[in-house]
């Protein structure tokens, strides 16, 4: 525009700014890193990333990190879950009609892992064996190529946060009677920074 004989910057829409910044970051190194629902009990301590791989040391927070984005209506998988438990995941959340199950890949574990990540939001792995660094590359750029995340149950060599429960207890038992209906944890994240921890409450059993 024009003011006084002076020129003057356009006024730019914030949308379009946010797609031009899009746009300059996926010139400079690939798709932008999106944020990934995690369930309201996780908010504000774990944050998924697309592209990201995140390692943890339990099935219930393997399952739990899986649970937002699928309540969100995204599809997840699990590969290499022989005990998978179906109830458990219903209870967190997952909804079992967009999620994909790959119960005993064998040998192929990882290549399994790395098609599912072209279709899936979250893939949730538990390795057959150890990892080295040069496969885990080749998973996380494939990661980062169709904006997935990988949640690891067990090690993983590059991982953008390793997440543990400690002191864990269950509620819903009296006097030897009851049911199990929350299970408390004390949730501690290592690998963004200064290191987090929060005492966090799953739901178990009825809704």
């Amino acid at each position: 525009m024009f003011d006084n004989g002076r020129v003057g910057a356009p006024a730019v829409d914030a949308s379009v700014l946010a797609q031009l910044r899009g746009r300059i970051q996926a010139l400079e190194g690939g798709p932008s890193r999106l944020s990934v629902p995690v369930l309201p009990a996780l908010d504000g301590l774990v944050r998924l990333r697309t592209g990201g791989a995140y390692a943890v040391d339990t099935a219930s927070l393997a399952m739990a990190l899986a649970a937002g984005a699928s309540a969100a209506g995204d599809w997840v998988g699990f590969v290499g879950w022989g005990d998978f438990g179906v109830e458990a995941a219903h209870q967190l959340g997952i909804d079992l009609t967009r999620t994909v199950l790959v119960p005993s890949p064998g040998e192929h574990w990882l290549e399994v892992a790395a098609a599912l990540a072209d279709v899936l939001k979250v893939v949730v792995l538990r390795p057959a064996a150890r990892v080295d660094a040069k496969s885990a590359s080749v998973l996380e750029a494939r990661l980062r190529a169709r904006s997935a995340v990988l949640v690891v149950h067990g090690e993983w060599p590059r991982s953008d946060a390793t997440i543990s429960a400690a002191e864990t207890r269950w509620e819903g038992l009296g006097e030897g009677r009851g049911r199990l209906h929350r299970h408390r944890a004390l949730v501690e994240v290592h690998g963004t920074g200064r290191p987090l921890s929060d005492e966090v409450a799953l739901p178990f059993g009825d809704r």
